[in-house]
């Protein structure tokens, strides 16, 4: 069964967007040949520059038997006219799966096909999406959601967890696999890991809580209640507590997770200490707290993890 997947671009659109997918769809084809017949389409057809200065060359929209619709982000705006052409089409073509990357998901929502849905998009817009579109339910800490039919996902790299998930949803697990190793992915995101650890990376969106976030890293193992992080920057915890989740999209409680889950996880996967050191190390205090927090958060036990890790041989690309 070949399944025709529609990579959509227009000028200003961001190169990553497209060449992510692109690649996962071109390489689960080496491993399952004949299931993907992949093509780059943009209003009009032809040279179409990116936001890079970049150029690809891609065939006019059309409507034939679509699969997979992918739809790209990028300077949405840089074009009125290609725009304008790209909502009139979404809102005629009937593909099996309508999809998009980072801020292609304003395309989807301006037209119309995101209402009543759950989805997703770059961090840095949620505030923006949501108030220009307070019908559709977002969920900006996720880095891709299926609501039935449309997928969509967020920061451009996401665009390959998403190309994954499909290819995972069309041919199993194997291959999905496969195409992870061979892109020097260890494993697939899911769905449901957040995005939220870019901004908190930052100390959030002025930057306020870097040193914090810097020592908090330092203290993992440490006891950090709300009130312990609030006397660190020198707040009261209720103040502490509102202005953080202004800053970051999230609660104290909520990073100072991730923060531990990401300590632990690089730990599994790059070496061999035992996981009830780990646990300890990271602050969750025994495994079985921390295999709570893996299943939760990234739908797979710590063993899970190692395993995937492990060095497997794959073809050259």
């Amino acid at each position: 069964m070949i399944r025709t997947v529609a990579v959509v671009i227009f000028p200003g659109f961001q190169i990553l967007d497209a060449a992510g997918p692109a690649a996962a769809f071109e390489i689960a084809e080496r491993f399952s040949p004949g299931s993907y017949d992949l093509v780059l389409m943009a209003p009009g057809g032809g040279e179409v520059e990116s936001s890079s200065g970049l150029k690809l060359s891609a065939r006019p929209l059309e409507e034939g038997a679509l699969d997979t619709v992918v739809m790209s982000g990028g300077d949405i705006l840089r074009s009125r006219e290609a725009l304008q052409e790209i909502l009139a089409w979404l809102r005629r073509v009937e593909p099996r799966r309508m999809t998009s990357v980072c801020s292609g998901a304003y395309l989807l929502a301006e037209a119309g096909l995101l209402d009543g849905r759950s989805a997703t998009t770059h961090w840095a817009n949620s505030d923006d999406f949501s108030r220009r579109y307070p019908k559709i339910r977002l969920d900006a800490e996720r880095i891709f959601i299926r609501d039935g039919d449309i997928w969509t996902s967020a920061g451009i790299s996401s665009g390959i967890d998403l190309a994954l998930a499909l290819i995972e949803d069309d041919l199993g697990q194997e291959i999905a696999r496969r195409t992870a190793h061979q892109l020097v992915i260890h494993q697939r995101r899911p769905g449901g890991q957040s995005q939220f650890s870019a901004l908190v990376e930052l100390g959030g969106r002025t930057g306020r809580f870097s040193g914090l976030i810097a020592w908090m890293r330092e203290h993992l193992a440490e006891p950090l209640t709300v009130e312990r992080l609030a006397d660190h920057v020198a707040m009261s915890p209720r103040n502490f507590a509102r202005t953080f989740a202004a800053e970051t999209g999230t609660t104290p409680g909520k990073a100072l997770e991730r923060l531990r889950l990401e300590a632990a996880r690089a730990a599994i996967e790059t070496g061999h200490t035992p996981l009830e050191h780990i646990a300890e190390a990271a602050g969750f205090g025994d495994p079985g707290r921390m295999r709570r927090a893996f299943l939760r958060n990234f739908g797979q036990p710590p063993q899970a993890l190692r395993r995937a890790a492990r060095p497997q041989q794959s073809r050259p690309a």
